[in-house]
């Protein structure tokens, strides 16, 4: 099959699936096809969905949820949880996609992928905005259908006996925002003259509805406190409960937030230090920033400071003056050692939100100089252009507002009074106490 324009092959990992990725310009949402039996990434009936949604402004993720040597396995084809766990993998791919991070993610399933949609769906919650099923096996999602969360709209063709039946059972299961709709005469295949474009009609509509972003979500949510903002965030990093994690918070602010994470996943709660360097006679433009570790690392932003021109001594004297600040804060908070092994673990930095995205830059890129298992950022808000720029340095990025126009972290938070040192040193206390 001919790739059309625009379109290109990639590899998701761990798993190595192969996919296709179309992503037009300012996407509105990501769209991740879920196959059925027999079929994967070069589907016609898959592609030409495809078209259509990128024709209305949605990326779209078309990709083989098994490898080549698993397919020679029937068995799999019909493995459900298998190929739930496959779109798991592959939200999590475009989670870490700079290009797609700050899309809201829906699925659209045909046939038996349709029943995999949805037990990914309700494994992951909240972090997956709508499903369309085309000529869905909804019924296979067993249990997992009380448990989506998402709206969900059913397609079935008015000529597929059985099925029809079968949705309609399931759409009366289902307890979330839900629709069917029949596209007369129409087979499981909906190869008949129209039927594939009342497909994507229906689609479109729903994605659009249920996918794009409002343009401003300033005036309408805002947490309580930082608490509130790490009970939350904590909800959306549960998939990572299992693996070995550790939390990293930056002080003062990262730490009560980091410390509702910690407790949720059961994890160890570290701070992890850093330190603006300042610009000459302005403090506030930073040049970089000093992060502590076995070997603290000096991150600079080489063209801010090739425009500034510190000069090397000014560089060395203010790396050295924040070590010290680093050494006095270690001191303070009762931190014993130099650094945490990552090796093996999940290292989940945390801040109360990001604005610029500077200092959070160089903790990425310091934590990457070291043995590391997989790095996730996790923040209860940020603009989405800084994220954008970040995802690369972090396996996965975890954001639950990105809003639009982004005046101040402050300004989503009810309550933004600053964190002392003694609420840092108390926290610090209390998640180190069994429970």
């Amino acid at each position: 099959m001919e790739i059309e324009p625009g379109v290109v092959p990639v590899r998701i990992s761990p798993e190595g699936l192969d996919g296709l990725l179309g992503v037009p310009e300012n996407p509105a949402g990501v769209v991740i096809f879920a196959h059925g039996s027999g079929s994967g990434r070069f589907s016609p009936r898959n592609n030409e969905v495809a078209a259509g949604l990128r024709g209305s402004g949605f990326a779209t993720l078309l990709l083989d949820l098994l490898r080549p040597e698993e397919e020679l396995d029937r068995r799999n084809v019909f493995d459900i949880g298998l190929l739930a766990s496959r779109l798991v993998v592959a939200t999590r791919w475009a989670r870490s996609r700079p290009e797609l991070v700050t899309l809201n993610i829906g699925y659209f399933g045909a046939s038996t992928g349709a029943g995999a949609a949805l037990v990914a769906a309700a494994a992951l919650k909240n972090e997956i905005s709508a499903v369309v099923s085309r000529g869905g096996r909804p019924d296979l999602a067993g249990d997992a259908l009380d448990e989506v969360q998402c709206p969900t709209l059913l397609i079935v063709g008015g000529a597929d006996h059985g099925v029809i039946e079968l949705n309609e059972s399931a759409r009366f299961r289902l307890s979330c925002v839900k629709e069917m709709v029949v596209v007369p005469g129409a087979g499981h295949l909906f190869e008949e003259p129209g039927a594939l474009d009342r497909v994507v009609e229906y689609a479109t509509e729903w994605f659009a509805r249920y996918l794009r972003r409002p343009a401003s979500r300033f005036l309408n949510d805002r947490y309580e406190n930082r608490s509130d903002a790490g009970r939350h965030l904590a909800n959306a990093l549960l998939h990572l409960k299992d693996s070995n994690p550790v939390v990293l918070a930056l002080p003062r602010g990262g730490v009560p937030v980091g410390f509702e994470i910690a407790k949720s996943l059961r994890a160890p709660l570290q701070v992890v230090l850093a330190r603006k360097i300042g610009a000459p006679g302005q403090p506030e433009l930073g040049l970089g920033a000093v992060v502590d570790g076995s070997n603290p690392q000096l991150v600079l932003n080489e063209q801010i400071v090739e425009a500034v021109d510190p000069g090397k001594q000014y560089l060395r004297d203010e790396e050295q003056r924040q070590l010290r600040e680093i050494e006095r804060r270690k001191t303070l908070y009762g931190i014993s050692g130099t650094s945490v092994d990552l090796t093996g673990h999940t290292a989940i930095v945390v801040d109360d939100g990001i604005a610029t995205g500077g200092t959070i830059k160089a903790v990425l890129q310091a934590l990457q100089k070291q043995p590391h298992g997989q790095i996730v950022l996790a923040v209860p808000v940020a603009p989405a252009d800084t994220l954008r720029e970040l995802a690369p340095m972090a396996d996965e990025v975890v954001c639950l507002m990105t809003p639009e126009p982004f005046y101040a972290v402050g300004a989503h938070y009810r309550d933004f009074t600053q964190t002392t040192d003694a609420e840092v040193i108390e926290l610090l206390k209390l998640a180190r106490t069994p429970d």
